[in-house]
């Protein structure tokens, strides 16, 4: 049987891991054993807090709603209700857009809801 050398397969891997850790401080981007805790710990991060954008982003369209409902003199809560019983598929993301963008047409909407 023949002689298998793998030095090329281990540093690939310890290419690879420093590449993804390349502009972390300190001993973080160079040394491979604190380089891989720190690519893992970045992954999770990373995939937590891709998550948690989509959650921060529905809480602020619902806050400009909010504020450009209490304009129009109703509140959230009633909007949505509102939306929802005479069947105006409109997202959040669409209204809070309509009510920073477009006030004329979110005011449109809202006397629709009436």
């Amino acid at each position: 049987m023949s002689r298998v050398k793998r030095g090329i397969m281990h540093a690939k891997r310890r290419r690879n891991i420093l590449k993804q850790t390349r502009g972390f401080r300190w001993g973080r981007k160079s040394k491979i054993t604190l380089a891989k805790t720190a690519a893992v710990k970045a992954g999770k991060f990373a995939y937590f807090h891709r998550k948690r954008k989509k959650r921060d982003f529905r809480k602020l369209w619902n806050i400009r709603l909010n504020a450009a409902a209490h304009e129009e003199g109703t509140n959230y809560s009633k909007l949505i209700h509102a939306l929802k019983l005479k069947n105006i598929d409109l997202d959040r993301k669409i209204l809070s857009t309509l009510a920073a963008e477009y006030p004329a047409v979110f005011k449109k909407i809202v006397e629709a809801t009436k």
